[in-house]
């Protein structure tokens, strides 16, 4: 007998947006998907719209705690994750005169420790399990630039770099990171 692995994804930020497309792509090539958010809610409403099999869970990426509970509970749900996208990220657009510094802390823990720590958690879980793939969500503004986005485009840069030493670093152990950088 020969039974189809079906491949598990989790998608933060899945519950609006490029996560959500991702999602539904995802879902309609037969992954099981754990729908990640803020927003409990909405959450549920993306999981439920998916059809059969895919779970809605709470998380704020900035905390390690959330990210490490919310890994534990796909685990025990869904099994072990096969691929992550990271599609969760604010923008709060301004000049950088007019940003405030609580602006600016929150778009670097959401956009780029919130990436960090959920890709610290799945890498752990796809050694484990002979391999994965990562795939960050970045922009193009990360690239090349844009006035009032200075934070937001420094965040999606930072992400650039990292999924290029993270990539370096996990290949030997069967795992693929990229960025995609829309825009």
């Amino acid at each position: 007998l020969f039974f189809k692995m079906v491949k598990v994804c989790a998608v933060f930020g899945g519950s609006r947006g490029i996560g959500k497309a991702v999602a539904e792509l995802l879902a309609q090539k037969g992954c099981r998907l754990a729908i990640i958010a803020r927003n409990l809610e909405v959450a549920q409403t993306t999981a439920r719209n998916l059809g059969e099999g895919h779970v809605a869970l709470r998380c704020d990426v900035s905390s390690e705690q959330e990210v490490q509970s919310t890994f534990e509970e796909m685990q025990r749900n869904l099994g072990p994750i096969n691929y992550l996208v990271n599609a969760a990220g604010i923008n709060r657009d301004g000049l950088l005169l007019r940003t405030k510094t609580e602006d600016m802390i929150a778009q670097i823990h959401t956009n780029l420790l919130g990436t960090m720590l959920t890709c610290k958690a799945a890498v752990k879980s796809m050694i484990q399990h002979q391999g994965g793939a990562i795939v960050n969500i970045g922009n193009v503004v990360g690239l090349k630039g844009n006035s009032g986005q200075s934070v937001y485009s420094a965040t999606k840069a930072g992400l650039v770099g990292f999924s290029r030493s993270l990539a370096k670093e996990v290949a030997k152990k069967q795992i693929r990171v990229n960025v995609v950088a829309p825009g």
